[in-house]
């Protein structure tokens, strides 16, 4: 999302990318923890599911890439991390993960500024992909998790028109990439939210949250919290009754 001016007080260990898959049961693990049993889950799952209304979509991509800044504009502004949650458009629940940090290449080292306002510092982005290595396992997860098939629908879900009108094209344009075609249309979960509850989020993620009675999971402003409180966002509107659109238009090679 847009990096605004915030402060995060939380440094993170360094990272590597990771590739998972999370069960749409959710079971309890461990021995001191009940077990439902097959029949139980396959009711609680049947009745969630009739709960929802049907989308359009097969699967939401939900994206929120975080960037090199300063207190100055830097240029180019490069790409340091890169999630995807992967949301079952029927269950509105998260079936993968995709999440790798970046190597930043025209402004390796990254500022003070970046660090406190993302949380990400100078050795989880060392030694890591650079976009066009990133990209490239981006269509390998995608190919793997079938969302390369033409017979799936799926759309990437951005907390703003940002990360996918802005960021990747510009930093792409500057390295001489191509830009995936599947990138080319998202939902930006502000529209949405606004033509769901009548108001526009001036603030953004927080403001959608209170707006809906959510809570805040992790820390505001790292990626893959970001990805997972629009997850969550999501799941409520569709609760509510929401079905969600596109809301760019396509961007033309």
């Amino acid at each position: 999302m847009r990096l605004l001016q915030r402060c995060v007080q939380i440094l993170l260990p360094p990272q590597r990318t990771v590739f998972s898959t999370e069960s749409l049961c959710g079971l309890c693990q461990g021995s001191a923890r009940p077990r439902l049993s097959s029949n139980s889950l396959l009711q609680a799952s049947v009745a969630g599911m009739a709960s929802l209304p049907q989308q359009r979509y097969q699967y939401f991509l939900v994206l929120d890439f975080e960037a090199t800044c300063d207190t100055t504009p830097i240029q180019p502004q490069e790409i340091i991390e890169f999630p995807i949650l992967k949301l079952n458009g029927q269950t509105m629940e998260i079936e993968s993960i995709f999440h790798t940090y970046v190597q930043p290449v025209y402004n390796p080292q990254l500022t003070p500024f970046c660090t406190e306002l993302t949380g990400i510092i100078q050795s989880m982005v060392e030694g890591q992909p650079t976009l066009q290595q990133a990209l490239q396992m981006v269509a390998e997860w995608m190919d793997k998790e079938n969302l390369l098939n033409p017979d799936v629908s799926s759309v990437f879900v951005t907390c703003g028109d940002w990360d996918l009108k802005t960021m990747l094209p510009g930093q792409c344009q500057h390295l001489g990439l191509q830009v995936p075609d599947y990138f080319k249309q998202w939902i930006n979960l502000k529209k949405a939210y606004s033509f769901a509850m009548g108001s526009w989020p001036k603030g953004g993620l927080p403001a959608m949250q209170e707006g809906l009675s959510l809570k805040q999971e992790g820390r505001l402003h790292s990626g893959i919290d970001d990805c997972r409180n629009i997850a969550n966002i999501m799941k409520e509107m569709a609760r509510r009754g929401f079905v969600f659109k596109q809301t760019s238009p396509r961007i033309e090679t």
